[in-house]
């Protein structure tokens, strides 16, 4: 199924297939740049879903990792100096590549610098936007978040937003669709939001549809934390059973499993 063809929720839900399919006979390098909380998991679910991770922060070493690298995922959790003077080299280095890439704006509604950077990474034009609905209200400059907004937000960044929640919203402006699939020990586990923008970027690597990438990754996340959930006794075993939920998921299980409205 074409990514461009796409626009029934079985047709995605098929596209979304597809790429899982193409992600683990390519095994794509994604450089991540992360939360220092998030790194572990990260990469186990990276390595589960089939692509191989790199992950250092060091602003001599991220261009040259980024430079052989498929995708890239830019996420602010832990905006430290060093990952502070990284990210724009990283970012020249895919923008002369065209090397598509994520950015996760994490707590951009909570700091100031932190927006001020933002705005600033958000010129470079992220082929997708990953955030929960505070950070896509603050960056909207809204009163409260609605679809209606989340719209308008990914038509003037002109990139496909992905808001994440109970239910994941994604949208480019124009083409949009809920998902319905997750867990509520997905928000229990430190670093699983991280890990879903870096599959995006994974996915990003094998597709050339962003909208199909963000919705395939958020369905692989959504399909295997139900999987895992089954027989886990709370978030330490949740966390353990996801990593091998996101292992032996298949094509045809995601187009099978994955809800998307």
């Amino acid at each position: 199924m074409s990514g461009e063809n796409a626009s029934r929720p079985e047709d995605i839900a098929a596209a979304a297939a597809d790429a899982l399919a193409n992600l683990r006979e390519r095994q794509p390098r994604i450089h991540v740049i992360t939360n220092t909380v998030a790194q572990p998991i990260t990469a186990n679910i990276l390595i589960a879903a089939g692509a191989v991770p790199s992950m250092t922060v060091s602003p001599v070493e991220v261009p040259d990792f980024a430079a052989r690298c498929d995708a890239l995922l830019v996420n602010l959790g832990t905006l430290d100096e060093d990952r502070r003077s990284a990210i724009p080299g990283a970012l020249d280095v895919v923008g002369e590549e065209g090397t598509p890439w994520v950015l996760d704006p994490v707590f951009v509604d909570v700091s100031s610098s932190r927006m001020r950077f933002t705005r600033e990474i958000l010129k470079r034009e992220p082929w997708v936007l990953r955030c929960n609905r505070a950070e896509a209200t603050a960056l909207a400059e809204a009163e409260g978040y609605s679809t209606e907004m989340a719209d308008k937000l990914a038509l003037d960044l002109m990139t496909v937003l992905l808001v994440t929640g109970r239910k994941d919203y994604l949208t480019n402006g124009s083409r949009h669709r809920h998902l319905n699939n997750g867990n509520p020990l997905l928000g229990q586990v430190t670093g699983t939001g991280c890990a879903g923008s870096a599959l995006t970027a994974a996915f990003l690597a094998v597709t050339h549809d962003p909208f199909v990438a963000a919705g395939a990754a958020a369905a692989l996340l959504g399909v295997a934390a139900e999987h895992a959930n089954q027989g886990a006794e709370g978030p330490g075993s949740f966390a353990w059973r996801l990593v091998d939920a996101v292992y032996s998921l298949s094509p045809a299980d995601l187009a099978r499993h994955a809800r998307f409205s």
